[in-house]
């Protein structure tokens, strides 16, 4: 099944996005303080890439992880769980819709604060 939604996921916008996540990485890259938040785009594409059948889970979080979320948050963290969120909205609309919408949230959730997390 989750390959079936995985498959479903990247023809309906999953390529796209995670291939705007990849070019904000190497964007990101570009300095060197920048690229703690260039893994993270890395992250984020991977997971918007294929969503279903991976889970996000909490992993050891240290004074930089907590400084890197505020930041984070503060310069692309809400404006993507924002987006995630009216996302899941029109996904929800429907009842085939919703395993999707289950997913945007895990997007929302990851794309809010993204340091300390890993996907497996």
């Amino acid at each position: 099944m989750s390959t079936l939604g995985n498959i479903i996921w990247i023809i309906f916008g999953g390529l796209f996005g995670a291939i705007g996540w990849v070019i904000s990485g190497f964007i990101c890259c570009i300095t060197i303080i920048g690229i703690p938040f260039g893994k993270q785009c890395f992250k984020m594409a991977k997971l918007q890439l294929a969503p279903f059948g991976r889970e996000v889970r909490n992993s050891r979080l240290g004074t930089m992880g907590l400084i890197g979320n505020l930041l984070w948050i503060i310069f692309l963290g809400w404006e993507l769980a924002l987006a995630n969120l009216v996302s899941a909205l029109i996904f929800a609309i429907t009842i085939v819709g919703l395993p999707f919408a289950a997913q945007s949230l895990k997007l929302a959730r990851l794309s809010l604060m993204p340091f300390g997390k890993e996907i497996i």
